[in-house]
């Protein structure tokens, strides 16, 4: 207490800690938009539960999905990659200060277009090509440590590089459409984006370091992970982003593409829910911070079971389950997964316990919950005003809540005492 009141230089936040490693950097910019996200949406429901009509040059749907998508994942996939990254590649260490500019670029693109959804689609445009631009040159520069890299093991590397040039197309995609207001272009960037980028760019973290963490953790598991279960995640991760976008373009699908989509998800989904036990997701429960891994790479496999579901009703001519499994995806499987993975490598890298305590043990049930509550919004319409503000409520405290937390670990020193 006294070295704090003091202000000594071990205990004061310092903005030029974020420039000293590249996770501080990145994940305290992506804790800035996940808390920003999070409260311009609630403040959106919460204006229209009441009555209180806002200004909109964009529509809300277009506009939320865009946001909420690349919004704060891809500033947090910056910190993990350009941290992870040259130990796969075994390349030096890469210096914070060298990814500032895109960085900020992303930043201030997406306070453009935040601005621009509500007052003018233009300004709006304008802001996520400056977030494609800036998302543009990083993946550039990982391509080029790709490049310079002489490890034997470069496939995870390699997916989440190309994974990343989808996202960029994604998002010049969606700047171009919302400049021309074409909202079905910006809708189906998003689609490509989600399933395209994001979904991969997990699906390959999640099959690299999940068994290596758990087999760590608890040595009875083996950290079994062959390549095939990563080449089948992603044909079914493209294979659903497809007709996500197919169904943007020519709705209704016919009843044979639907049957055809439950063929691939059903199976999938039965393999990833049991990959989810082959990990170890009961035995983890006994270690938080790997239950909260476990707990989000299952929602893959709800989400793929949703998704099937969806597709049979809507093949029979039935209603489907609308955003169900997209958000079952986004909300329960990155949004879940997200957390427990940034919590881990904020605490490694700031020296404290590899641990999940009380305080990060709520947040992530607060996340988790919002996400059941959000699906079930979704399958229930009925009850979906409530759900649905009951979920951003959720949402939003376990959002800002962390990005409190943390946000304010990364602007301080290691608690070791270490560099870095």
């Amino acid at each position: 207490m006294t070295a704090f009141a003091s202000g000594g230089p071990d205990t004061r936040w310092r903005v030029s800690r974020l420039f000293s490693a590249p996770h501080r950097l990145g994940f305290f910019s992506a804790a800035l938009m996940l808390a920003l996200s999070a409260l311009w949406w609630a403040g959106v429901l919460a204006a229209r539960h009441v009555g209180v009509l806002l200004p909109w040059a964009v529509p809300p749907p277009a506009a939320h999905g865009l946001f909420m998508t690349m919004g704060f994942m891809p500033l947090f996939i910056v910190g993990f990659l350009f941290t992870a990254g040259p130990k796969w590649l075994g390349l030096p260490e890469v210096t914070a200060p060298t990814l500032a500019t895109p960085v900020a670029l992303m930043l201030a693109g997406w306070m453009l277009a935040l601005a621009g959804f509500h007052v003018n689609a233009l300004l709006a445009g304008l802001g996520v090509a400056l977030v494609a631009g800036g998302w543009s040159a990083l993946v550039l520069r990982f391509f080029a440590m790709l490049r310079r890299s002489r490890a034997a093991d470069q496939v995870h590397a390699t997916v989440i590089a190309l994974a990343g040039t989808v996202g960029a197309l994604s998002l010049w995609g969606a700047a171009l459409g919302l400049m021309l207001g074409d909202i079905t272009t910006v809708r189906a960037a998003t689609q490509l984006a989600l399933w395209g980028c994001l979904a991969p760019t997990f699906a390959a973290v999640s099959h690299r370091m999940i068994p290596f963490f758990t087999a760590s953790a608890l040595p009875a598991l083996d950290s079994w992970r062959p390549n095939w279960l990563l080449w089948v995640m992603l044909l079914v991760l493209a294979c659903s982003g497809a007709g996500a976008a197919a169904e943007l373009l020519w709705w209704p699908l016919p009843a044979a593409l639907r049957w055809a989509q439950v063929a691939v998800e059903t199976p999938a989904a039965v393999l990833l829910l049991w990959l989810a036990l082959r990990w170890g997701l009961v035995q983890s429960l006994k270690i938080r911070l790997l239950a909260m891994l476990h707990g989000g790479f299952a929602w893959l496999g709800v989400a793929l079971a949703l998704s099937a579901l969806s597709h049979a009703l809507q093949a029979l001519g039935h209603a489907g389950l609308g955003l169900a499994p997209t958000h079952a995806l986004a909300m329960g499987y990155l949004g879940a997964t997200l957390i427990a993975m940034i919590t881990r490598v904020a605490a490694g890298h700031s020296g404290r316990p590899l641990a999940a305590d009380d305080v990060a043990w709520a947040l992530y049930w607060g996340l988790q919950a919002g996400a059941v509550l959000r699906v079930g919004a979704a399958i229930w319409p009925a009850a979906e005003t409530p759900l649905v503000l009951a979920a951003v409520a959720a949402w939003t405290a376990a959002a800002t809540g962390w990005a409190w937390r943390y946000g304010g670990w990364l602007g301080r020193p290691r608690a070791d005492g270490r560099p870095g």
